[in-house]
């Protein structure tokens, strides 16, 4: 499968992960270790906000620390925090620095190679965000030289309008407050990106906003588990299931975005391993 847009800042990892596979010779901690411990060590990203953010004191919050706290509190243990950059991520689970990691984990098939995933806790849609008095109803529609795309100069989807939107016009700016700004002027007709990082710029403005409703891309973004340690697995899945079910998940994604979820993790297909 090639690679997905969102998913090519993250491939680095699991390079790494490839590289250590062959070396690494320790075992993760199975779920009775880890209650018998009465701690969970998470690896959490605390420069991916909101998902993962320091606070005032300079403590790791943020979406990501609210559901592991949760995870942690329904297993009776103490939740131990990790910091982690993007590259960090599945190295440090493979040797069994921390027991599961979370911070952007989309599930992919390279990644399932070398380690295994929970079911979905959140997604990231690839997508299209635009104005109301604009008739765009699918990306496609904006390969059109009247068309007038804004976009964060050096990012991944200015690759994807190049080669995919080619007719349509393209404003470059430095950073993302600027780019929603240029819709609200009316200098821009349409942002792609991923979404959910995206609309807490548009409450700045009373522009009305809309999102095109089919998205050019869905990723399931999971907590990530050393490959085999199946039990460890199996319980997570049972809490992620009911802190959905619950609508946790949910009421923390909106406290921490500042609007609802795009698309419902729990409609991701089955997990497919490459072979």
């Amino acid at each position: 499968m090639k690679p997905s847009i969102i998913l090519s800042r993250m491939l680095a990892a699991g390079l790494a992960a490839c590289a250590l596979l062959g070396s690494l010779d320790a075992s993760a901690r199975t779920l009775d270790e880890i209650l018998a411990s009465k701690t969970i060590v998470f690896g959490i990203n605390p420069n991916l906000p909101p998902l993962g953010v320091y606070d005032a004191k300079n403590n790791i919050d943020g979406f990501d620390v609210s559901i592991a706290k949760k995870i942690a509190d329904s297993l009776g243990v103490k939740l131990e925090i990790v910091p982690v950059g993007s590259a960090d991520r599945v190295p440090f689970l493979m040797s069994d620095k921390i027991d599961a990691v979370m911070g952007g984990m989309t599930r992919n098939a390279d990644r399932l190679k070398v380690i295994d995933f929970t079911d979905p806790v959140n997604t990231e849609v690839l997508g299209v965000l635009t104005t109301q008095d604009k008739p765009y109803k699918d990306w496609t529609q904006l390969n059109d030289p009247s068309v007038r795309l804004v976009q964060v100069r050096g990012t991944t989807p200015v690759k994807l309008i190049q080669d995919k939107l080619p007719k349509a016009q393209l404003l470059l700016l430095d950073n993302y407050p600027d780019a929603v700004r240029s819709i609200a002027q009316g200098r821009s007709d349409a942002l792609i990106d991923v979404l959910d990082f995206m609309l807490s710029f548009t409450k700045s403005y009373p522009t009305k906003w809309r999102v095109v409703d089919a998205p050019i891309e869905v990723d399931y973004d999971c907590i990530g588990i050393k490959k085999g340690n199946t039990a460890l697995t199996e319980r997570l899945n049972k809490e992620i299931g009911s802190l959905q079910k619950s609508g946790f998940v949910a009421d923390s994604w909106k406290k921490w975005f500042g609007s609802a979820m795009l698309y419902d993790p729990t409609a991701a297909p089955p997990a497919v391993a490459a072979q």
